[in-house]
């Protein structure tokens, strides 16, 4: 008896089965991909792809405008985004160049990632004379950025669980290098709002390189630093810890 054929993946015409659904219905699976690395990645597939998967319904963007034109869910810097999203949220920064971030509050949860290959290809600079670059008041999850800081500090943690993964924290080095922070936090563990208490505070660090600065992390309030862990490659050094309740 002949070996029985494997049945193929693909359609009669030769195109894969999920692409025959339609564009609403991808874009709804690809609402439950993680927005780094799954649903950039799927950006990368076809024209098809990149449409659905960078649609305004699933996240905003900053870019540069090339012409005078307005398209709906981009946004030419990252303050005006996170005026205009919604709690859970994703941004997504454009790689190349450099963007401004001085003093931005984020008071709502909100994912925002750079859309590099690498965190050297997107990067948000605080000039000197502001505070921070990002003022976290709610739970939020930064990955794939560089942050720099000329004088003060990148992050600044005042509530909520912020995590950081695989981003770059730079604070340039001057004679006031003593004033500069990669982040601060001022949070309190202890709250008498119950639903506060329940969330928690905290600051969990993945795979992020720390350069300049006083010392990498600087606590105001009631939460110290953790589990520290550190890999150092040839040019440079990649750190994981946590910031919580002592």
């Amino acid at each position: 008896m002949p070996p029985k054929r494997q049945r193929s993946a693909a359609g009669p015409s030769g195109e894969a089965p999920v692409n025959s659904l339609d564009d609403g219905c991808l874009m709804h699976i690809f609402s439950f991909l993680s927005p780094i690395p799954d649903r950039y990645n799927t950006a990368l597939v076809c024209h098809r792809w990149r449409f659905l998967a960078c649609h305004p319904r699933l996240w905003l963007r900053v870019e540069r405008p090339i012409r005078n034109t307005i398209e709906p869910g981009v946004y030419p810097n990252l303050e005006s985004a996170v005026s205009a999203a919604r709690p859970g949220d994703t941004i997504l920064i454009a790689a190349g160049g450099t963007h401004v971030a001085r003093n931005i509050q984020i008071k709502k949860p909100l994912c925002i990632i750079g859309g590099g290959e690498l965190p050297d290809d997107t990067v948000l600079t605080c000039s000197r004379g502001s505070d921070n670059a990002l003022e976290f008041l709610s739970t939020c999850k930064i990955a794939n950025l560089t942050i720099r800081a000329e004088l003060g500090c990148c992050l600044l943690h005042r509530s909520g669980r912020l995590t950081i993964e695989e981003c770059l924290l730079q604070c340039e080095q001057n004679p006031l290098d003593y004033l500069s922070f990669p982040i601060i936090s001022t949070a309190i563990e202890y709250d008498s709002f119950s639903s506060l208490k329940e969330q928690g505070h905290g600051v969990t660090v993945v795979r992020t390189r720390i350069e300049g600065g006083a010392k990498a992390v600087r606590t105001n309030g009631t939460l110290a630093l953790q589990h520290v862990r550190a890999i150092y490659s040839r040019s440079s050094v990649f750190f994981w810890f946590e910031v919580g309740e002592r």
